[in-house]
């Protein structure tokens, strides 16, 4: 028999009148599953890992996605800021990061001193990722989420029918519709896209890898003094290290990019484990050794960096995607998990004005109407940025006065959308599809 938990407070008879499968347990599946809640959505949450994850490093909230989590519940921006760490350096709260060069001394030797770049509307927080995923998997009711389901096979069958979905274990359920919110390389995407836009279902190596490593603040602080206990970007040509205090100041996370235009990524994983010799000739060139000295934290393991600079649609009928299976994106803007935020936002919010089942698919398209625009422009202006960081844009190449100017103005767009205005929009064409179809 297919399995189905309900997801809402209450009895049956106050229980919406379909039920949703949601694809995978990340950032963007577990606060969908919360607006659910929110909104009397039922559902149930279907992870391909045995527990929820563990393991990640930093992570960056803009202030739309503080936004779209306090519109979702404010406990959860309650929560988040009590994990959450700014810039340890008093009066630099509204600082998204100082720019500075990779190169020895930081740039002192030509006479630069650290720029920052912010907005008044920015409050620069970060916060290490299963913290954040700690206070959200707080919110999930243990019996509304099954672990070791990954999906197999997803079927449509004809209009009113519900959606199958066959796991690798042999079992099979049966839902209104699937939220596919298994990321980047999840399995949801291809029964979106490959019947129309095969070529799309992938994605695409963006030109980059990074090295990731957490290192204890007291000694972070040894090694880069007062850089370290605040958000800090060095910029090179080809490289860019970004420097910025979580878990509350008690560590500072590094996230070390390399460059490789042109050059296709050839190994068979997104991950390429080498020697810490190779990592550490990546930047053997051109970067100040107390940077290069913070990857005896690292692990030495390549990251790739895959997007979807291209998504057509975000759904097929009855299949619908969210976060990182829509858009996943390059992180030059800090702003792949807001969006995932925002998506669940948007869309936990249309499901549930529905009363009906039968207005599934026309929900989708409003959600894909409201959020598609904006999640790919998140994509493609991230590529963007990376040329920037790197000393590789077509315009400002490596003169970083033009280069903060840029940083100055261009996150605006994304931190000061307003997010309410998306949800009237999404209210206003529901009214109007039910109106059409009576």
């Amino acid at each position: 028999m297919p399995h189905s938990v309900s997801s809402n407070d209450g009895d049956a008879a106050t229980a919406p009148p379909f039920h949703i499968a949601i694809i995978g347990a990340g950032i963007g599946g577990l606060t969908f599953a919360i607006g659910c809640r929110k909104n009397k959505v039922s559902y149930t949450l279907y992870e391909s890992a045995a527990k929820y994850s563990t393991v990640g490093a930093g992570v960056g909230l803009g202030p739309n996605a503080l936004n779209a989590l306090n519109m979702i519940d404010p406990k959860l921006r309650t929560m988040y800021d009590d994990i959450s760490s700014g810039n340890l350096t008093p009066n630099k709260d509204h600082v998204m990061f100082d720019a500075l060069y990779a190169e020895t001394n930081f740039g002192e030797d030509r006479g630069w001193q650290p720029a920052p770049f912010g907005a008044s509307s920015y409050d620069r927080t970060s916060a290490h990722r299963v913290d954040l995923l700690n206070i959200l998997t707080s919110m999930i009711p243990p019996e509304t989420v099954r672990f070791n389901k990954r999906v197999k096979n997803i079927v449509q069958g004809a209009p009113g029918e519900k959606v199958s979905i066959t796991f690798e274990d042999g079992e099979t359920v049966m839902a209104d519709a699937v939220i596919g919110s298994d990321g980047a390389k999840g399995p949801t995407r291809g029964f979106v896209l490959g019947d129309r836009w095969p070529e799309e279902v992938k994605a695409t190596y963006s030109g980059k890898y990074v090295y990731r490593s957490i290192i204890p603040m007291a000694d972070a602080l040894q090694i880069l003094g007062h850089h370290a206990g605040d958000a800090e970007t060095f910029l090179g040509k080809d490289v860019n290290f970004i420097t910025f205090p979580i878990s509350r100041g008690a560590y500072c996370n590094l996230v070390a990019f390399k460059f490789t235009r042109g050059q296709p990524w050839t190994h068979d994983q997104w991950t390429k484990r080498i020697t810490k010799e190779e990592m550490l000739a990546d930047f053997d060139e051109g970067v100040d050794k107390r940077l290069v000295k913070l990857l005896d934290w690292a692990d030495p393991l390549q990251w790739s960096l895959h997007h979807h600079i291209n998504t057509p649609i975000y759904y097929n009928d009855r299949i619908c995607l969210l976060g990182d299976s829509a858009h996943a994106t390059t992180p030059h803007q800090a702003s792949g998990a807001g969006q995932c935020i925002e998506d669940a936002l948007v869309l936990s919010h249309i499901l549930g004005q529905l009363k009906s089942p039968a207005g599934l698919t026309k929900a989708f398209e409003i959600y894909d109407s409201i959020r598609r625009p904006r999640g790919q422009n998140v994509v493609k202006t991230s590529q963007e940025a990376g040329e920037l960081y790197s000393f590789n844009h077509h315009e400002c190449g490596d003169d970083m006065d033009k280069i903060v100017a840029n940083f100055r103005e261009r996150f605006l767009w994304i931190w000061e959308h307003d997010l309410q205005a998306d949800l009237t929009k999404a209210d206003e064409l529901l009214a109007k599809a039910t109106t059409v179809s009576k």
